[in-house]
């Protein structure tokens, strides 16, 4: 089974800003995902040229389970506003998507505290602190069926902000704590793996910068499991986006799920010992990732 998280930058190719909805389709088909998460996702944006990226994603990869998840309604630049989950198919909007191929049984969206001021940031070039605000954040997550088993897909897209992300994080992680295991959370997290992993206690099923793609030298997106799973993953840059897509195989067995308690036992930052990666504490963001 193939998961793949991908933040697609609403579509864009870096290189001229154009969005090509066929860029997209042609990205999709190439990573051949049973499982999609994607961020920063527009519906009927006239930057995206009105087109409804969650439906070019599914039938380039033939996902007859869909869901967008708004986190803002409106334009950018002109009415932006935060979304209520309300809004209707022919609404613009922005925000996330959960596509599969696979049946799915039930479906979750989650919405995360939102900062309602600005706060203070230091970032590399600037010699004093900038005000800056973040955008309202959401979460979806889906029961997805497979030959040996149900587990419990979730994506999501973090603030940039660091301390504030951490609080998301923990909410989200409430939030699912009565879903089925095995619990696979994919993302932005706008955190490294480390960090990731210490917040959730959960397993990194990869371990590969993604950001920014022309040269990544952070992991900002993320595949965790848990309990553990045996997977292979890697990055792969696309024709589009800042960020590279994380592609993750998991290598499923019969008896999904059996070993959940045996999973949970093994304790938070069981998986980045698995990886031999170390709980230091990341150095701050040069700038903010979206």
């Amino acid at each position: 089974m193939r998961i793949v998280t991908f933040n697609i930058l609403n579509g864009r190719t870096p290189h001229d800003d154009v969005v090509d909805p066929s860029v997209l389709a042609d990205a999709v088909r190439s990573l051949d995902p049973d499982v999609l998460a994607l961020q920063e996702v527009d519906r009927n944006q006239r930057r995206s040229g009105l087109a409804d990226l969650t439906a070019v994603a599914a039938d380039a990869m033939g996902a007859s389970h869909q869901q967008f998840v708004a986190a803002l309604a409106g334009s950018p630049g002109a009415t932006w506003s935060a979304a209520t989950g309300h809004e209707q198919p022919r609404d613009a909007a922005y925000g996330i998507s959960l596509l599969s191929r696979l049946p799915v049984s039930g479906w979750e969206s989650i919405r995360l505290p939102t900062l309602r001021s600005r706060v203070p940031m230091r970032f590399s070039e600037s010699v004093r602190p900038v005000l800056v605000r973040d955008e309202p954040r959401v979460a979806i997550a889906a029961r997805v069926a497979t030959p040996y088993g149900e587990l419990t897909v979730a994506n999501t897209h973090l603030s940039f902000i660091s301390w504030w992300n951490r609080h998301q994080l923990r909410h989200l992680l409430r939030a699912l704590a009565p879903a089925p295991r095995p619990l696979v959370l994919c993302g932005d997290l706008n955190m490294d793996l480390a960090r990731a992993g210490r917040i959730t206690g959960m397993s990194p099923l990869v371990a590969e910068a993604t950001f920014p793609a022309d040269a990544p030298t952070e992991q900002l997106d993320h595949v965790l499991a848990e309990p553990a799973l045996a997977a292979r993953g890697q990055a792969r840059r696309m024709e589009l986006s800042d960020h590279r897509a994380l592609v993750v195989d998991l290598d499923l067995q019969p008896g999904l799920g059996a070993d959940t308690a045996r999973g949970a036992a093994l304790g938070p930052g069981a998986g980045l010992r698995r990886l031999g990666l170390s709980r230091r504490r990341p150095a701050p963001r040069r700038t903010p990732a979206g």
